[in-house]
């Protein structure tokens, strides 16, 4: 079981402040799906409480009152998200995401250069019941779970590394974890990043950068990109 980071230097997220709604950032649509680019700071689905209901989803039904939640990603992370439009698409894209038919990367920027320039970290994670939403690696009760990572460049002056994160499985928060596990938190990450982390970045450094699958009618494997913004 990894060691918990000191809870005192952590930012709680206490009030939600969810960007401005400025129109959807829309990557891709068609009859079947819309994939569009989800701001930081932003739910994806509504939270608990009246001042939690503006999220993506909620967004996205403005313009595509049908679009149902396929996945979710970290109210935190920006990047890539889909959504389907009606209920026989819901069904068969969460038979894809089950299927670990998805191919999805994630583009981050942790503390501290990255000793080996690819990996793969697998450990299994469970929630911290007294912390939650926190999540920790826990050998007794975690599920397994698994992340590849890549690097991308090292910034020897600042001693941070740009990395590409590939999940295998899909836990809640698992690349935050495995990144702290291996002792590298990510930048501005307000639940598991020390001070030092948690000030060199306004926001957390982890974006939703790439995203496969093949779609719901035809098959066709899709494939979308999006930049991160930072």
């Amino acid at each position: 079981m990894t060691p918990r980071p000191d809870l005192s230097l952590i930012r709680r997220e206490v009030v939600y402040q969810p960007p401005a709604d400025e129109g959807l950032d829309l990557v891709y649509v068609d009859d079947s799906l819309v994939v569009v680019n989800k701001p930081e700071g932003l739910l994806s689905v509504p939270g608990r409480g009246d001042d939690r209901q503006d999220c993506m989803v909620h967004r996205v039904q403005q313009r595509f009152p049908e679009a149902l939640t396929v996945h979710r990603l970290d109210m935190a992370t920006s990047g890539l998200l889909v959504f389907a439009r009606g209920e026989a698409m819901q069904r068969a894209l969460s038979v894809l995401f089950q299927d670990r038919q998805v191919d999805k990367r994630y583009v981050a920027v942790v503390k501290g250069l990255l000793a080996q320039d690819q990996g793969e970290i697998d450990l299994p994670l469970s929630a911290d019941w007294p912390n939650r939403p926190r999540q920790m690696v826990c050998f007794a009760r975690g599920k397994p779970s698994q992340t590849r990572y890549e690097v991308l460049a090292r910034d020897l002056d600042q001693g941070e590394t740009r990395v590409a994160l590939t999940p295998i499985t899909g836990r809640s928060h698992q690349l935050r974890v495995h990144m702290l596990a291996l002792g590298h938190p990510m930048l501005g990450d307000p639940f598991y990043g020390d001070a030092d982390s948690q000030a060199r970045a306004p926001r957390l450094l982890l974006h939703a950068a790439a995203l496969c699958l093949p779609h719901p009618q035809t098959g066709e494997r899709m494939h979308w990109s999006s930049a991160p913004p930072f």
